[in-house]
């Protein structure tokens, strides 16, 4: 498969055609906004490390990846691990997270571990985030851990988060349905529960990670007003779609996810840099809001 010109190259039109395979689009040229000396500065929420079970992707060892954010002008990436989704052992999934963060990405990623509040004993996993691995967050999958949004240890789970001032990442989708593997079915995250759990707990910061694909602007609407909830836009799609969830959204809880190792980080870059948001709305998605949610109030 042809990799994708890279949108941080390309205008308006050259981006447009490069997406329909068109090899015109190198004609298009640099963007002078994105020459080395004024290139944009990007916080990429929605990484991953570990390798995905079912295909191998570019990118998809932690040198390599990390090499191809610090290439695109990515000063932050939160990483979550493959590993979190199917394993048991949690404690060493955040272990080697934690570890290869250190030892590949210092300064640049940040670990985000995993917690199943399915498991025994994992109100130890989340204090292992914490206090060993000092984390900032965490990353839940409720569809691969198998429990709705209106489980009670969810419900205590998210308390628990927000009492140690943790960022919540609910992942709604990993996966096109016509992509997954016959045996791995996984349907996205039903996030109808949310909004009456998100108002339950003021001091909740929560991410919603690869939700555009199944969740419309007006339930995001709604999340929104319910407390602090973000969203990130790996998963949004759509001429115009980033100007329409500005329209529905505040743009202050907006962040830029790339979904990398499973996406092009040219991808998602490109719906920033090819909108038509103001300039300070676009700085402030592709860095300026997670800085201030990691920060903290």
């Amino acid at each position: 498969m042809t990799r994708p010109v890279s949108p941080l190259r390309v205008g308006r039109r050259g981006f447009l055609q490069a997406a329909a395979g068109a090899s015109a689009a190198v004609a298009a040229g640099p963007d002078p906004g994105q020459l080395p000396g004024n290139r944009q500065e990007w916080v990429d929420v929605n990484v991953y490390l570990s390798r995905w079970p079912m295909r191998r992707y570019p990118n998809d060892q932690p040198a390599a990846l990390v090499a191809c954010l610090r290439e695109h002008g990515v000063v932050q990436a939160w990483a979550g691990t493959f590993e979190g989704l199917l394993h048991k052992d949690l404690a060493g999934a955040n272990a080697r997270l934690a570890e290869e963060c250190r030892q590949h990405g210092p300064g640049l990623l940040v670990p985000i571990g995993s917690v199943n509040p399915l498991l025994p004993d994992w109100p130890e996993d989340l204090r292992r985030c914490v206090e060993v691995h000092r984390m900032p967050g965490i990353r839940l999958h409720p569809n691969y851990h198998g429990y709705g949004l209106d489980h009670p240890e969810f419900a205590r789970l998210l308390g628990l988060a927000a009492e140690r001032g943790l960022v919540v990442q609910l992942v709604v989708i990993m996966e096109d349905e016509r992509m997954m593997h016959p045996l791995m079915r996984v349907p996205p995250v039903d996030v109808a529960p949310l909004a009456a759990m998100v108002k339950r707990f003021a001091d909740l910061r929560l991410v919603l990670v690869n939700a555009m694909r199944t969740v419309r602007e007006a339930a995001l609407a709604a999340l929104v007003r319910a407390g602090q909830v973000y969203v990130e836009i790996a998963m949004l799609e759509g001429v115009g779609g980033l100007e329409r969830l500005a329209a529905a959204l505040p743009a202050e809880r907006i962040l830029f996810g790339s979904f990398s190792p499973m996406f092009y980080f040219e991808a998602a870059a490109g719906k920033l840099q090819e909108s038509e948001l103001p300039a300070h709305q676009r700085r402030a998605i592709a860095a300026e809001n997670a800085k201030a949610l990691l920060a903290g109030p």
